[in-house]
Protein backbone atom coordinates (compact mmCIF):
# COMPACT_ATOMS: atom_id res chain seq x y z
CA UNK A 1 0.00 0.00 0.00
CA UNK A 2 0.95 3.62 -0.55
CA UNK A 3 -0.13 6.30 1.89
CA UNK A 4 -0.32 9.94 0.82
CA UNK A 5 -0.47 12.93 3.15
CA UNK A 6 -1.21 16.38 1.78
CA UNK A 7 -0.70 19.84 3.19
CA UNK A 8 -0.67 23.46 2.08
CA UNK A 9 -4.24 24.20 1.09
CA UNK A 10 -5.96 27.37 2.18
CA UNK A 11 -7.55 30.66 1.20
CA UNK A 12 -5.76 33.09 -1.07
CA UNK A 13 -6.60 36.23 -3.03
CA UNK A 14 -6.73 36.11 -6.82
CA UNK A 15 -3.24 36.57 -8.21
CA UNK A 16 -1.66 35.03 -5.13
CA UNK A 17 0.28 31.81 -4.65
CA UNK A 18 0.09 28.58 -2.69
CA UNK A 19 2.32 25.54 -2.48
CA UNK A 20 0.80 22.13 -1.93
CA UNK A 21 2.83 19.21 -0.62
CA UNK A 22 2.17 15.49 -0.84
CA UNK A 23 4.31 13.05 1.12
CA UNK A 24 4.24 9.39 0.12
CA UNK A 25 5.05 6.40 2.30
CA UNK A 26 4.72 2.63 2.13
CA UNK A 27 5.35 0.79 -1.13
CA UNK A 28 6.49 3.88 -2.99
CA UNK A 29 8.61 1.76 -5.34
CA UNK A 30 5.40 0.56 -6.97
CA UNK A 31 4.55 4.05 -8.25
CA UNK A 32 6.07 5.70 -11.32
CA UNK A 33 4.61 9.16 -10.94
CA UNK A 34 2.60 11.48 -8.75
CA UNK A 35 -0.43 13.24 -10.15
CA UNK A 36 -2.57 16.11 -8.99
CA UNK A 37 -6.30 16.36 -9.61
CA UNK A 38 -8.96 18.80 -8.51
CA UNK A 39 -12.70 18.83 -8.14
CA UNK A 40 -15.01 21.79 -7.65
CA UNK A 41 -18.54 21.37 -6.28
CA UNK A 42 -20.90 20.16 -8.98
CA UNK A 43 -18.08 19.56 -11.46
CA UNK A 44 -16.17 16.53 -12.66
CA UNK A 45 -12.79 15.73 -11.22
CA UNK A 46 -10.12 17.00 -13.59
CA UNK A 47 -6.45 16.30 -14.14
CA UNK A 48 -4.08 19.10 -13.15
CA UNK A 49 -0.50 17.85 -13.51
CA UNK A 50 1.86 14.93 -12.96
CA UNK A 51 5.55 14.41 -12.33
CA UNK A 52 7.62 11.29 -12.95
CA UNK A 53 9.74 10.05 -10.07
CA UNK A 54 12.60 8.78 -12.19
CA UNK A 55 13.58 11.90 -14.11
CA UNK A 56 11.25 14.66 -12.99
CA UNK A 57 9.44 14.80 -16.32
CA UNK A 58 6.28 16.89 -15.95
CA UNK A 59 3.01 17.30 -17.77
CA UNK A 60 0.40 19.99 -17.13
CA UNK A 61 -3.18 20.54 -18.08
CA UNK A 62 -3.65 23.49 -20.42
CA UNK A 63 -5.69 25.30 -17.78
CA UNK A 64 -2.71 25.56 -15.42
CA UNK A 65 0.25 25.55 -17.81
CA UNK A 66 2.56 28.46 -17.15
CA UNK A 67 1.08 29.09 -13.70
CA UNK A 68 1.59 25.82 -11.81
CA UNK A 69 4.92 24.06 -11.37
CA UNK A 70 5.68 20.57 -10.05
CA UNK A 71 8.80 19.52 -8.19
CA UNK A 72 9.88 16.35 -6.43
CA UNK A 73 12.19 15.33 -3.61
CA UNK A 74 12.96 11.64 -4.06
CA UNK A 75 14.78 11.46 -0.73
CA UNK A 76 11.71 12.74 1.10
CA UNK A 77 9.25 10.91 -1.18
CA UNK A 78 7.47 14.22 -1.49
CA UNK A 79 6.09 16.20 -4.40
CA UNK A 80 5.22 19.89 -4.46
CA UNK A 81 2.69 21.78 -6.52
CA UNK A 82 3.60 25.45 -6.70
CA UNK A 83 0.53 27.42 -7.75
CA UNK A 84 1.07 30.99 -8.92
CA UNK A 85 -1.23 33.60 -10.43
CA UNK A 86 -4.21 31.86 -8.90
CA UNK A 87 -7.65 32.51 -10.32
CA UNK A 88 -11.09 32.03 -8.76
CA UNK A 89 -11.65 29.17 -11.21
CA UNK A 90 -8.80 27.31 -9.50
CA UNK A 91 -11.00 26.93 -6.41
CA UNK A 92 -11.42 23.21 -5.76
CA UNK A 93 -10.44 20.31 -3.56
CA UNK A 94 -7.01 19.20 -4.71
CA UNK A 95 -5.98 15.55 -4.53
CA UNK A 96 -2.60 13.95 -5.03
CA UNK A 97 -2.38 10.41 -6.36
CA UNK A 98 0.29 7.78 -6.93
CA UNK A 99 0.28 6.32 -10.43
CA UNK A 100 1.84 3.56 -12.49
CA UNK A 101 2.70 3.83 -16.18
CA UNK A 102 0.64 1.63 -18.47
CA UNK A 103 1.65 2.96 -21.91
CA UNK A 104 3.72 5.84 -23.35
CA UNK A 105 2.62 8.72 -21.09
CA UNK A 106 -0.50 7.07 -19.71
CA UNK A 107 -0.81 6.40 -15.99
CA UNK A 108 -3.31 4.68 -13.75
CA UNK A 109 -3.72 6.22 -10.30
CA UNK A 110 -4.35 3.69 -7.56
CA UNK A 111 -3.61 5.55 -4.32
CA UNK A 112 -5.08 8.89 -3.34
CA UNK A 113 -4.60 11.50 -0.67
CA UNK A 114 -7.41 12.87 1.45
CA UNK A 115 -7.67 16.12 -0.50
CA UNK A 116 -7.02 19.69 0.53
CA UNK A 117 -9.24 22.71 -0.08
CA UNK A 118 -7.92 25.58 -2.16
CA UNK A 119 -10.11 28.68 -2.26
CA UNK A 120 -9.25 31.68 -4.42
CA UNK A 121 -11.25 34.84 -3.78
CA UNK A 122 -11.96 37.47 -6.42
Amino acid sequence: QVQLVESGGGLVQAGGSLRLSCAASGRTFSSDAMGWFRQAPGKEREFVARIRWSDGNTYYADSVKGRFTLARDNTKNTVYLQMNSLKPEDTAVYYCAAGSRVADSRYTYQYWGQGTQVTVSS
